[in-house]
């Protein structure tokens, strides 16, 4: 596999992403109508919470940019941005144990409808940035019976649900690039192969002794160590699989 740099915002494509934001916009509206002065009256909670859904998007964002560059990173910030949301959900979940509120079972009917709805594919043309806002807003309609309930209780339950939800999403995305990584390799080891096929190829256009072992175009390499150290020598394309080594 070669290197491709791919487009890097192609993260709008991506229901995580995209649920992220229902989450972030949600999570504002819920600490506009529900985290005032007489909880928080530092005003830190509110801007922790709102913060945290923020973080995750952005990380999300900012991981999937790099895939073409590097899988390690995009893994690392789609973990960070799953601590994000766990980060949100435990102040959800501390919102309802203050209010001795019930916290949705399994099976519960609220529940199990927030977990179930689907989320449209996302239909872009090239006004993507306009057309993914609009796709956003669509997406958290789905869910504005609970979201926007007057009830905070209700709007804390299907926030949490979620959060959840986005967990599960980043889980899967993140072993997926794991096995993208163990078939393909990352940006580094993709380089090294193109830089290999540069030389085999101007190997065989400057006339390089082929090797005598599997027939391969030979590379000029140098002894790295021992008595011999900085000696020049032709060794095989191939190595190695092949070990096919000649005197310069």
């Amino acid at each position: 596999m070669g290197v491709n740099i791919q487009f890097s915002q192609s993260y709008h494509w991506l229901n995580s992403w995209i649920l992220a934001n229902v989450i972030q916009l949600a999570t504002q509206d819920f600490c506009d109508r529900f985290v005032d002065y007489r909880i928080d009256p530092g005003r830190r909670l509110y801007d922790q919470m709102v913060m945290a859904a923020r973080c995750g998007v952005a990380n999300i964002a900012e991981g999937s940019a790099r895939h073409s560059t590097s899988i390690e990173t995009e893994m690392r910030l789609l973990d960070v941005a799953r601590a994000s949301f766990d980060e949100l959900q435990g102040d959800i979940f501390n919102f309802l144990l203050r209010r001795k509120a019930d916290v949705w079972p399994i099976g519960n009917a609220d529940r199990e409808a927030i977990w179930q709805m689907r989320l449209d594919p996302p239909q872009y043309s090239n006004s993507y940035l306009h057309d993914a806002a609009r796709h956003i807003l669509a997406q958290k309609a789905k869910f504005e019976p609970w979201l926007g309930n007057e009830n905070p209780d209700i709007a804390a339950n299907a926030l949490l649900v979620l959060c959840l939800r986005e967990n599960k999403m980043l889980q899967a995305q993140i072993q997926s690039q794991l096995e993208a990584f163990r078939q393909t390799g990352g940006f580094t080891e993709n380089m090294t192969t193109e830089r290999l096929e540069a030389r085999k190829s101007q190997a065989s256009m400057d006339g390089a002794p082929t090797c005598p072992k599997c027939g391969k175009p030979m590379l000029k390499r140098m002894q790295k160590k021992g008595h011999m150290q900085g000696r020049e020598f032709w060794g095989c394309s191939d190595y190695p699989s092949c070990n096919g080594i000649k005197p310069l």
